[in-house]
């Protein structure tokens, strides 16, 4: 009998197959389950045989292969959400579940029920930092992963993406316009695409850092998904997303959707919250601080919860009592630079102690930065801790030039190099750097995010090439891994703001042992109040 030979020799049959699927998606991370292999080598014997002019069908009791399965393979996005080790990956969602506490076991349950019996659904998961959010995205990937289903992770930017694994940004993943309106669409989502498959295959799509990004964007996604779900379902047409579970994150305490010269009234009709979607959305939220769990003592917990409160209030708009929206606060003297002669020294003593003797610590390097509300101070801070290093500098100029389409302009004939040279604006590293080995840097733009490269990665020099900065990132999931950094040509996000358009090629990155408050990844506003309050006494 056929299927008795089959059922005997399939593992012989299907020995090259991992192999051979490695080498055609050049991914040696690939794993396939006993099913799958079975079902790779019944194709491979279907395609013989239907060559020869026969077919499995012919043979009574003989399993008939999923012959869809083969684009599945060819898709290298549904591949690469598939290259886990889901061995490791159960065991490590073994753990996580023995750590979560009641508010995240809840949020858990809610979400894989909703995605489990596929129900569908809009989940806003609300915590301030240190409650837990990231913890809960790995421990759901964990859980969908190690069964083999897809999980959908982005973020609003690229160095909360990378704190995940898989996760890209928003606007890389779903090709959201830069500029995008309230018509907008997906340019990458469309029926029949790779990213179309991926997405309705996906079990769960997490969208962390979610309060940062304009509405719009939101919709966009939205209306796409729509449009390519309604394949399966016409219904799915008029649920949101397609009836896709979708879990946003984060804290609306945090920076909110920037609005170009908008009023506070601007700011909110951009946010989420304002969006026809927020109707669908189920707000779960975390309010245990898992930071104050990991103190050395009780009196150290003890500190820290009190300096979290106090952040909080002022995030939330009630320290020092009922207020308009102004108050004046008392500030400990712990929190006040003493020395008024040096404070920049003073500060960096504080921040960075034996520093030299520290430089090439990554846990010492990662756990400090010192912010500061202007790009002056900022750039006198980094003069500063650059002058501490012994090392030889070199400098690297950029080379700017009006766009072509502006050139022969009235504007852009009468704007000399030596002006666009002077200009300095942020997200953009300025016309001369001066660099030594031991440095540390900050990437201005996505490089590479499946390598931790992206806009916030902070980077310390380990080579100054003449065409190429060599580096080790000193945080997220890539730490410890080596980069090169070349010349990108630039151009500044705001045109507006400048009498002429004109680019800029020079080494993404800016020196970074002090940052502004607004490139200050991960920071909620109240931090960033107080920070800034810190700063200007």
């Amino acid at each position: 009998m056929p299927s008795r030979v089959w059922d005997e020799t399939w593992q012989l049959l299907s020995d090259d197959i991992l192999h051979r699927q490695h080498t055609v998606l050049n991914n040696q991370d690939l794993q396939l389950t006993d099913e799958e292999l079975q079902n790779y080598a019944l194709i491979n014997i279907e395609n013989s045989l239907q060559i020869n002019g026969s077919s499995l069908l012919r043979f009574e009791g003989m399993s008939f292969p999923d012959m869809s399965a083969t684009a599945h393979h060819r898709n290298s996005l549904v591949m690469d959400a598939l290259s886990y080790d889901r061995q490791s990956l159960s065991e490590e969602h073994e753990i996580q579940l023995s750590s979560m506490t009641d508010e995240q076991r809840l949020v858990f349950n809610e979400v894989m029920e909703a995605a489990l019996n596929k129900k569908g659904g809009v989940f806003f998961v609300y915590g301030y930092g240190g409650t837990g959010k990231t913890f809960l995205w790995r421990a759901l990937c964990a859980c969908f992963r190690s069964k083999g289903d897809i999980v959908v992770v982005v973020a609003s930017s690229g160095i909360a993406a990378t704190l995940t694994p898989g996760g890209v940004t928003a606007h890389s993943r779903f090709g959201i316009f830069i500029n995008v309106t309230e018509d907008s669409i997906c340019s990458r989502i469309k029926p029949g695409s790779d990213l179309a498959e991926l997405l309705i295959r996906a079990k769960l799509i997490i969208w962390d850092e979610a309060p940062m990004t304009h509405r719009h964007c939101f919709e966009a996604v939205d209306k796409s998904l729509k449009d390519v779900m309604r394949v399966l379902d016409v219904g799915n047409a008029e649920l949101p997303f397609g009836w896709k579970v979708v879990v946003f994150g984060g804290d609306f305490r945090q920076t909110l959707p920037v609005v170009s010269k908008g009023s506070r009234a601007d700011v909110v009709a951009a946010s989420l919250c304002s969006s026809y979607l927020w109707s669908f959305c189920k707000v779960l939220r975390l309010t245990k601080n898992m930071r104050l769990q990991v103190g050395s003592s009780s009196d150290n917990v003890e500190e820290l919860r009190k300096f979290s409160e106090w952040l909080l209030e002022i995030g939330d708009g009630i320290a020092g009592g009922e207020n308009d929206g102004e108050v004046d606060l008392e500030l400990s003297a712990d929190l006040l630079i003493q020395d008024v002669t040096n404070p920049i020294k003073t500060l960096v003593d504080v921040t960075y102690p034996d520093l030299l003797a520290q430089l090439w610590n990554p846990e010492y390097l990662q756990q400090r930065a010192i912010l500061a509300p202007t790009h002056d101070i900022v750039e006198s801070v980094n003069k500063y801790v650059l002058s501490l290093n012994k090392k030889d500098e070199r400098l690297y100029l950029s080379s700017d030039e009006v766009c072509s389409d502006d050139r022969g302009t009235s504007d852009g004939d009468i704007h000399s190099t030596e002006f666009l040279n002077s200009i300095k604006c942020a997200g953009l590293p300025n016309h001369q750097w001066k660099l030594k080995v031991g440095a540390m840097v900050m990437l201005l733009r996505n490089i590479d995010q499946s390598r931790g490269s992206c806009n916030g990665t902070r980077l310390i020099v380990t080579d100054l090439g003449a065409r190429v900065i060599r580096c080790t990132v000193l945080n997220g999931s890539h730490k410890g891994d080596r980069v090169h950094i070349a010349r990108l040509t630039l151009t500044p996000s705001d045109t507006s703001r400048f009498p002429v358009r004109f680019s800029r090629r020079q080494f993404p990155i800016v020196v970074c042992v002090a940052m502004t408050i607004n490139k200050s990844q991960g920071l909620s506003l109240s931090q960033c109040v107080a920070a800034e309050m810190l700063l200007e006494k």
